[in-house]
């Protein structure tokens, strides 16, 4: 390793220490307490923390972006870990049904929940008329009944999220490289 290198690795690491202690340090937003859909039927926000205080919800674009079904693949596989710690559901505007066929599909182990109406999405900040909708997460915390998101991450290539793009850098970057709907 060239001394260039362990050189931005550590600044990278200082920054990535900085970034934490600023969401750590920043307001915690009240949310809502929105109505979503689920292979159960509707259900609330506050219903996903399933006996938990603290609660990840992943903004899926859905069935059709390969890169959100290139994360929840991953996330999939961490999902007993997170859920030591809080409940986990991902949120996607399909509906029930195609989200459930879908994770069958996938073999997708975690919870989903439908925003069909993008009303919640819209009001995280993950969907616009103008711009569309785009993947993130975003973590809640229930206390005394209200609901406080702590704090949120878009999800894109070369985030912190899925290994796969420091992996493709190792091999000098992705060079048009794409996540397949199948594999």
């Amino acid at each position: 390793m060239t001394l260039e290198i362990e050189s931005l690795e550590k600044q990278i690491e200082k920054l990535k220490e900085q970034l934490a202690e600023a969401r750590h340090n920043a307001p915690r937003e009240e949310v809502s307490d929105f109505e979503l859909q689920s292979s159960g039927g509707s259900t609330k926000l506050s219903d996903l923390f399933a006996g938990k205080s603290e609660l990840f919800v992943v903004h899926n674009m859905g069935k059709s972006c390969p890169y959100c079904t290139l994360w929840a693949d991953g996330l999939n596989g961490q999902k007993r870990h997170l859920e030591n710690r809080a409940a986990f559901v991902v949120c996607s505007p399909d509906p029930v049904e195609v989200q459930s066929e879908f994770a069958r599909s996938r073999g997708w182990i975690f919870r989903m929940v439908s925003d069909e109406s993008r009303e919640f999405t819209t009001a995280m900040g993950y969907w616009s008329e103008a711009d569309g909708s785009w993947p993130a997460v975003s973590a809640f915390v229930l206390e005394d009944g209200r609901i406080y998101r702590t704090g949120k991450a878009v999800f894109g290539p070369g985030d912190d999220f899925c290994p796969i793009w420091p992996m493709m850098d190792l091999l000098g970057g992705a060079k048009g490289w794409e996540p397949k709907d199948t594999y």
